[in-house]
């Protein structure tokens, strides 16, 4: 192994252990730097080492970059690998294995912000029923799970990985009761559940054919592992053409509906925040864009000098 390999292995583990960032994270920085090592193996003509990577120049990042767009990969994962890239040259200097500043010098590709695209009300609830989904030839437990993990989605304002990575002892047992949900960075959070969607994990639960340990996952596919995510996306998609729901309709954009809602009907910014996870205010900010024209009729009502 290379002193660049040892380095790179070392970091992976203080990203795992020290920063506690998720598995997909990891294996997403790991490409990311693998990718890197095998463009300045041509770059350079061999397989670089520290010294290498200490003496790389701006214009050494922006050829990486380049062949990457080359490649058809877009603004948002350069932007992506690039903060890898850095984060591997800040741990180097931290450890004192190397000191390089063209990571830091190099301008990545501007990103368009877009703006999250929740349902409206109606569509998000109508999601979330069994109902809906009634004449499809599923079995009726599977129909309850996914209304159950929807429900979830909507309702607490999960992410799908979150919902996904609950136990059976984590179930709600009844109305009032709140779940304990790890997020990204391993932050733990609560969240309240609704009664709604207290009834709707029960019904799962109760029709449910396969044994759920207490400390199993709480939602099983098929043919009893853990439920994949990409079923409930599925489920998503089947449910646009019943529904006339366009594309962007997505389990995620099931928990963009819960904080537009709950900020629309006058919640609290900061709530909102804590209820999502979110680590920055400014990250829950974006849904105040959404809702506008609430937030200018509430500017009209009330200042002295509005048109009225």
């Amino acid at each position: 192994m290379t002193d660049f390999d040892t380095l790179r292995q070392s970091w992976l583990a203080h990203l795992a252990g020290e920063r506690r960032l998720s598995p997909k994270t990891l294996e997403a920085y790991g490409r990311d730097l693998g990718q890197f090592s095998a463009f300045l193996d041509g770059h350079l003509g061999g397989a670089p080492s520290l010294s290498d990577i200490a003496a790389l120049k701006p214009l050494d990042l922006r050829a990486f970059l380049g062949q990457r767009r080359r490649d058809g990969v877009g603004n948002r994962t350069l932007m992506r690998q690039l903060a890898s890239l850095r984060s591997f040259a800040r741990f180097g200097e931290r450890t004192g294995k190397f000191t390089a500043s063209a990571f830091a010098a190099t301008r990545g590709p501007r990103i368009g912000k877009s703006l999250p695209r929740p349902l409206d009300a109606k569509a998000a609830k109508a999601v979330t029923q069994v109902d809906i989904r009634a004449g499809e030839e599923r079995e009726a437990w599977v129909l309850a799970r996914d209304a159950a993990v929807l429900s979830l989605l909507y309702g607490s304002g999960l992410r799908i990985s979150e919902a996904l990575s609950l136990t059976r002892s984590q179930a709600p047992k009844g109305p009032g009761d709140t779940l304990t949900v790890i997020g990204k960075g391993q932050k733990t959070r609560m969240v309240p559940v609704l009664p709604v969607v207290v009834t709707a994990i029960d019904a799962y639960i109760k029709l449910c054919p396969w044994r759920l340990p207490p400390e199993g996952p709480l939602f099983l596919g098929a043919k009893g592992g853990p439920l994949s995510p990409r079923i409930i996306q599925l489920a998503v998609e089947g449910l646009r053409g019943a529904l006339g729901l366009p594309s962007s309709a997505t389990p995620h954009s099931l928990r963009h509906s819960f904080a537009t809602h709950l900020l629309g009907r006058g919640g609290d910014l900061r709530a909102i925040q804590e209820l999502l996870g979110h680590a920055s205010l400014s990250t829950t900010q974006i849904y105040t864009r959404i809702d506008s024209a609430r937030l200018m009729a509430a500017y009209d009502a009330a200042h002295p000098r509005a048109q009225r």
